[in-house]
């Protein structure tokens, strides 16, 4: 399933959220997106849809809202965020976090960086590059794939690499 967007914000309506084809139709910018949801978000987006489509029967009104409470737009979910968020565990976090972790998800399961950018919305590299955040196991993996990658290209090696990052046997290079 595909959702075209002709802004970020028009996700929270459904006339404006083409959900049967890939045309995201008039933009503001011109520059509409299509957006391949998951599985797992074509499921939850399709019972918020049956929701709202049920409220919609009950109530003879039309609800153009993906999320809303009694038909009516929500203004802030600010109070219900944090609650969530503590009882998840993670206090403190910020809905825009889930982008940041969209990125990182993307690049480490060998995602194509330009795919990834398409895909969240973000239009520089500069931008995208800061949501990418490079972390102390990240730079431990790409040791621990230098060492196997050494092993097997070096002829006569037994093909075992001598140590791993995550032993740590991370040696400095003088000069360096």
């Amino acid at each position: 399933m595909a959702a075209s967007l002709s802004s970020p914000s028009a996700a929270y309506r459904i006339s404006t959220t083409c959900w049967d084809s890939n045309d995201p139709g008039t933009t503001k910018n011109t520059e509409g997106r299509v957006i391949h949801l998951t599985t797992e978000l074509q499921t939850l987006l399709e019972a918020q849809r049956a929701i709202t489509d049920q409220y919609q029967r009950e109530n003879g009104k039309i609800c153009p809202w993906v999320f809303h409470r009694n038909g009516q737009r929500i203004e802030s979910f600010r109070k219900a965020w944090k609650s969530a968020c503590k009882l998840a565990g993670c206090p403190g976090r910020i809905p825009h976090d889930l982008r940041r972790t969209a990125v990182r998800n993307l690049v480490r399961a060998g995602v194509p960086e330009r795919v990834s950018m398409q895909l969240t919305g973000h239009k520089t590299r500069s931008v995208f590059e800061r949501y990418n955040i490079v972390s102390e196991p990240d730079l431990i993996e790409a040791a621990r794939k230098l060492d196997i990658a050494t092993a097997i290209a070096t002829p006569g090696h037994s093909g075992q690499p001598s140590g791993t990052a995550d032993q740590g046997n991370l040696a400095q290079i003088p000069g360096l």
